[in-house]
Order: structure tokens, then C-alpha cells, then sequence
């Protein structure tokens, strides 16, 4: 069974939306406390806890996105490498292997 967050971040199945609420909430644990210590006033360090849970859910959503699609990038990257590997090794294509004079003269 999936969990919705505000009835449209499907939380189990969004890459990264399980950890940007669980830091966002840490966040806003901290930073709510952090005010109410400081200030003493209950109801301004709710609004200082709200704003902390949406800058740091956002901005570790924005992280983890950009390491997601990097990371993605490398894969498939890994990938052509490898399938290109299996399709010229051996041939005259093939980068790794050493050219002869004489396959030099020919091509």
C-alpha cells in the first residue's frame, strides 16, 4: 500500500521523496527548537519549524535528484561502454588493440 503525501507525492514509489520528508522533518524539528530557545515564543518558532521543513525537504530533494540523474548518466554511459566492448573487440575497430604495419598499410 502506497502513502500519499498531500495526496499527490506518492512517498514509497518517488525516488528521494521518503528521505527529503524524513530530513525535512528533522529540519523543522531543529530548527523549531532552535528558535523557541533562543526567543521563547511558542507560535513564531511553529512558523520557523514549517519554513525549516520546506527549505530542507527541498533542498535535499534537489540534491538527491541531481545525484540521481548523475548517477544515471554513469550507468548508461557504463553500459554503451560495455556493449560496444563486446561488439568490437576483436575487429579492427577495436581501440585496445595494438595495429600491426601491416594492418596500417591496408586500411
Amino acid at each position: 500500500q502506497s502513502f500519499k503525501l498531500l495526496g499527490f507525492l506518492d512517498v514509497k514509489n518517488v525516488p528521494c521523496a521518503r528521505e527529503s520528508v524524513l530530513y525535512g522533518s528533522v529540519g523543522s524539528l531543529v530548527v523549531g527548537l532552535g528558535h523557541f530557545v533562543a526567543t521563547s515564543r511558542v507560535r513564531r518558532s511553529c512558523d520557523f519549524a514549517v519554513g525549516g521543513f520546506i527549505c530542507t525537504m527541498l533542498g535535499y530533494w534537489f540534491y538527491c535528484r541531481y545525484n540521481l540523474a548523475q548517477r544515471r548518466i554513469r550507468q548508461r554511459m557504463l553500459k554503451e561502454g560495455m556493449r560496444n566492448k563486446l561488439l568490437f573487440e576483436g575487429s579492427s575497430l577495436d581501440p585496445e588493440r595494438k595495429q600491426t604495419g601491416n594492418e596500417r598499410s591496408d586500411s
